[in-house]
């Protein structure tokens, strides 16, 4: 379950999780097997600071998304500022075994005339970018590397740390990241019954004018980052003084 320990309200009426980016919402769709959850999720509710969670729940699996604004928290005197930057953590905590989940996240709206848009990852990050003659815009998030590597951190199952001599041997065919000029769809190793999984996506822009790269570089955190960062400011909200 996602930030457990947060307070968060039910709200009374669900709406598709999306981030609103300069070229249209970032929306989310998960599938598990053949079947695909649906764009409405079963409950919503609202975390401080603006945030939400999204949850589905199935008999063999519970989904939750989170979407929070992020502060990547770029060096000043090395990175631009970013006009905005925000993130998502896609949980899935599996009660049956699944030969295949899919998660994707990708812009809804068809990209006008004059946009560039393509992959742009590397080191450890699935990413793409998108451009006009103002606006960047980078959503990334892990890349098959980064899967594995997550093992250590516990946010994948710890035996996905051993499918990392087949990302250095090219040698997997059942699961990764496929790209888009749109978006992405990562489809997982196997899960087991009692296994969970976080994946990050963080989308930042900024004027394309700015040269450091900074929107390649914030969307580089990992799930334990960004949620440590939302439970530390949800605490902070808790202990501030009301006003008045």
């Amino acid at each position: 379950m996602l930030l457990p320990t947060v307070p968060r309200i039910r709200l009374r009426s669900a709406v598709q999780p999306a981030i609103d980016t300069p070229f249209g919402p970032l929306t989310f769709t998960t599938a598990i097997g053949n079947t695909g959850l649906p764009l409405l999720p079963d409950e919503l509710f609202e975390l401080p600071g603006g945030r939400t969670v999204a949850r589905w729940v199935r008999p063999a699996a519970r989904v939750e998304l989170l979407l929070t604004p992020y502060d990547p928290e770029l060096c000043p005197e090395t990175w631009g500022p970013l006009t905005d930057c925000r993130a998502a953590v896609w949980r899935i905590d599996a009660f049956a075994p699944f030969g295949r989940v899919q998660f994707s996240a990708g812009l809804s709206a068809r990209l006008p005339e004059g946009v560039d848009a393509g992959y742009d990852g590397g080191q450890a990050l699935a990413a793409i970018t998108v451009e006009d003659e103002k606006t960047r815009l980078t959503v990334g998030g892990d890349d098959a590397e980064a899967i594995c590597w997550a093992a250590d951190a516990g946010e994948v199952p710890r035996r996905w740390a051993a499918l990392i001599d087949e990302v250095y041997n090219h040698s997997f065919s059942t699961w990764g990241v496929d790209f888009g000029h749109n978006g992405m769809s990562w489809t997982l190793p196997p899960l087991e019954a009692g296994d969970h999984c976080e994946l990050p996506v963080i989308a930042a822009w900024a004027p394309v004018t700015d040269e450091s790269a900074n929107t390649w570089y914030a969307v580089m955190a990992s799930p334990t980052v960004l949620l440590r960062q939302v439970a530390a400011e949800s605490a902070q909200r808790a202990d501030a003084p009301e006003a008045g």
